[in-house]
Parts: structure tokens; sequence; C-alpha cells
């Protein structure tokens, strides 16, 4: 009979396949769905076409982080919107548009343990900065995107659970969802920018102990910018687009 590790371990791997799947293919919020979700055309750069940069987000049209604290896995997802949606196409030139989630999942349970048994992860405040790459490797004084904000003001959910802590984003009952956001054009030398999240919550200790650690997760995520005299030829997407 399975242990009870070798549970939690299966528990801890479905879970992160189905939040793959959820916040890759879909809404977090499934029926608050707009037209500027992941997009089904996002793609890799071909392989005849040399990178100018590291950038997973580039090559697999998505991204996705892990960070474990305190065995609670804090998940940044990204994605191009369908204003943008060919990753190899993002030029220095004309804005640029990605949305993103963030979400908590407490691998001390299983997936489908009751909800009251996990910790509950509050979500305060989240920010994000930008540098821009140079072709000589050096970086200049461009910040292409920023954003600094209390998270329950900005999420896509308009009436998000929280409290004086921030917003819940422990899995399945909260996530953070920002959509659309441009990127702002950059100097035609331009060969990768890093956006640069970080993300202050507080962690319930215990499940049920209403006793909270602040912690502020951190993510670097690089993007490749292809060298093109033309701008980034963003997509006229219809206001009813599914």
């Amino acid at each position: 009979m399975p242990s009870t590790l070798a549970r939690r371990r299966t528990g801890a791997a479905a879970l992160v396949a189905v939040a793959a799947l959820l916040l890759s293919g879909c809404s977090a919020i499934n029926d608050l769905t707009g037209n500027d979700d992941p997009s089904e055309a996002a793609s890799a750069s071909p392989t005849a076409t040399e990178t100018p940069y590291e950038s997973q987000f580039t090559r697999d049209g998505t991204f996705q982080s892990h960070i474990n604290i305190d065995n609670i896995d804090y998940v940044y997802t990204l994605y191009p919107t369908k204003s943008t949606p060919r990753t190899n196409e993002w030029y220095p030139k004309g804005e640029k548009f990605f949305s993103f989630t963030f979400q908590a999942y407490d691998l001390d349970r299983e997936l489908r343990d009751p909800f009251k048994t996990k910790r509950k992860v509050w979500l305060q405040r989240i920010r994000v900065t930008s540098k821009v790459i140079l072709e000589d490797g050096s970086t200049n004084t461009e910040r292409p995107y920023e954003l600094d904000a209390v998270a329950k003001e900005i999420t896509f959910d308009p009436e998000p659970l929280s409290n004086r802590y921030g917003m819940l984003i422990t899995s399945p009952k909260g996530a953070f969802e920002l959509r659309n956001q441009a990127i702002q054009p950059t100097s035609e030398d331009t060969r990768g920018i890093d956006l640069i999240f970080s993300s202050t919550v507080y962690a319930e200790d215990r499940a049920g102990s209403d006793r909270y650690t602040k912690h502020v997760i951190k993510q670097r995520v690089p993007i490749a910018i292809f060298p093109n005299d033309q701008p980034t030829e963003a997509q006229s997407i219809p206001v009813n687009a599914n």
C-alpha cells in the first residue's frame, strides 16, 4: 500500500499538471473569459531563426515557474495574448502584449483534499520592473513595463475573496490574473527584455491557525526581442471574440 509520502508526491505531480493545463490553456477564472486569453496561435521561434536572447517564454510560447517555500508552490504563468501571439515576431518597435497569473498550492495536501485543510495564502501587493538587454550585452535606462499595485484592486476578478492581508490565491479558490499588459517599444538594438516579478504574500503557518508569515516571491522572466526595422504587428481582436 503506498506510503503517505508517496501519495503526497503523486498528488503534487497531478496538481502541477492540472495547474499547467488550467493556466496555459484557459482563463484562471473560466467564467470571465475575455478576448485576450492565451493565444492558440502562440508559437516558439522557428529553428531556422537564431534566438537573440535565451528565453523559455519565447521558445515555448509560455512561461511557468514553481517556487517552493515551506512546501507551498508559488506559480507564475505568463503567455502572449491574441494581440501579439507570435513570440518570434516580437521586435523592438511596437507594443507587445502578455497576460499573467499567480497562484499558490499547498503541497502538504493532496489535490482533492478539502479546501479547509489547506493553508491559505493571501497576495497583498504585486510589483513588476523591467530591464532592457542590448545586442552588446549591456543595459540601458529604458523600463518598457512597470507595475506596482495592490493586488485585489487590479486583478481580473472584480470581487476577489480578500481580507486585511490581501486577496486569496490558494488553489482552487483563488488566483491573481492580469490581462493584456503592454510592453512598450525600446531602442533598435534591443535583444532581450527581463521582467522581474515581486509579490508580497502572507502564508498561513498551519491550516486553520490564522497565523501568517510574510514572504516576497520573486521571479525573473527573460523575453527575446528579434532585430527588425518593422514594428511588432498587433492584431485587431473583435470585442466579442472568445
